[in-house]
């Protein structure tokens, strides 16, 4: 297997995909169980039958291949990654991981090599949240951590649930549980990713082996006051939500800086109600999402959090929920299987490095319970999530070759 044969077909499937977007020339914007996202997701089915493999569409909108070894009953080697994307993201974060797991697929089918496991290719159904500020649905569900209940729950900024997009989408979400795999049915979780940081491309370094992916909580915060006139309420009689609300946003940064040790905390989503410029603010709502390695720092700025809102809130009058829309812990990735890889990167001559994740990705819900690898790929000048993000194909081809070679070495295990 050569780097050259494999270049082509990822780069004409990448090529393709960057059409399937809600904001043409302003990024790729692929939400779930959109038009885009049903594009996207009749595509890569095609791609996997065009591979030789069995095709499904699940319960939870995942996109499922699977190429059958000759003992169908042993657990089996899944790959993939997810298919949507943010808002105005790039044309490589997820949807490259989907693509490696199909060339992988087809590699394993052109060298004819035995398999006694099935290898499995996945497009996983929001993994970014984007769209519902929660989070790894597709791959959730696929560990049976998704319930009708849980998609009632959820809405978008437009009051729409995941429930009801569902729906729309051509999905049942009373059948929801039926995504999930039977405990022990998979063995091994590999996934190629865009490293969406400037490490490897700075360092000029071919692949990034991932060691570890931190953890992740998110919260939906909304502060309760009273809305009154700009002008003539004075400043002690008021119950302004605003003012409570960023006296705890404004020390979240720096709750998470005090930790020195890569914990990041970021409020990426504020809207005040009624929004006038001369209304004191009767609610303001504000996202947070909080990532460590060390799952006591995340615990801890959540504390901290739920302290000053307390605070504040008491302060003026008001009242606040703090809605949990994510718990997950970190995770270590499989040692084993990034051996296996450091040797196939000597034996190609790859330059290499292990380094963390800073972002959550499916590997991060999936190797909680399961033996789980990643690959990371230079991101150029370490940008993602925006329309410039860029990944060389080249780059995503060595990948490719790599976790074939490591496929084919767990495909053949009793």
């Amino acid at each position: 297997m050569q780097v050259e044969e494999i270049l082509g077909r990822v780069a004409r499937d990448l090529e393709h995909l960057k059409q399937f977007t809600a904001t043409p020339g302003e990024g790729c914007t692929r939400l779930p169980f959109t038009k885009e996202a049903r594009q996207a997701v009749d595509f890569l089915g095609g791609l996997m039958r065009e591979a030789g493999m069995e095709v499904v569409e699940d319960a939870a909108g995942n996109i499922i291949g699977t190429l059958k070894g000759t003992n169908p009953e042993l657990p089996c080697v899944m790959m993939g990654s997810h298919y949507d994307s943010v808002i105005n993201g790039g044309d490589y974060d997820g949807i490259a991981g989907v693509i490696c797991a199909i060339e992988v697929a087809r590699l394993l089918k052109e060298t004819g090599a035995p398999m006694k496991r099935n290898f499995v290719a996945v497009g996983f159904c929001d993994e970014e949240g984007m769209r519902f500020g929660t989070g790894y649905f597709g791959s959730g569900a696929m560990l049976g951590n998704r319930d009708p209940d849980y998609c009632r729950k959820f809405k978008d900024t437009d009051g729409i649930s995941i429930y009801d997009a569902m729906k729309e989408h051509g999905l049942d979400p009373e059948k929801i549980q039926d995504a999930a795999w039977k405990k022990g049915s998979i063995g091994y979780f590999l996934e190629a990713h865009i490293e969406q940081g400037p490490v490897l491309d700075a360092e000029n370094i071919e692949i990034g082996l991932v060691d570890c992916i931190v953890g992740i909580q998110r919260y939906m915060v909304t502060v309760h006051g009273r809305s009154d006139h700009a002008g003539t309420t004075p400043m002690d009689m008021r119950m302004d939500a605003t003012d409570a609300a960023s006296k705890v946003i404004s020390k979240i940064a720096d709750w998470a800086r005090e930790k020195a040790d890569g914990t990041v905390a970021t409020v990426g989503y504020v809207k005040t109600t009624p929004g006038g410029m001369n209304i004191v603010a009767e609610k303001v709502e504000f996202t947070v999402d909080i990532r460590s390695k060390n799952n006591d720092n995340i615990n801890d700025i959540a504390r901290r959090i739920r302290a000053a809102l307390d605070r504040e809130t008491a302060a003026m009058g008001g009242s606040y929920e703090m809605d949990t829309k994510l718990v997950i812990t970190p995770v270590n990735l499989s040692e084993e299987m990034l051996k296996i890889m450091e040797e196939s990167c000597k034996a190609h001559a790859y330059s290499y490095k292990y380094l963390p994740s800073g972002a959550g990705h499916d590997s991060l819900e999936i190797g909680q319970v399961i033996p789980t690898v990643m690959v990371f790929v230079p991101s150029k000048d370490g940008r993602s999530h925006c329309p410039v993000e860029f990944t060389k194909y080249s780059d995503l081809s060595k990948a490719a070759l790599i976790m074939t070679e490591l496929a084919q070495n767990l495909l053949n295990r009793d």
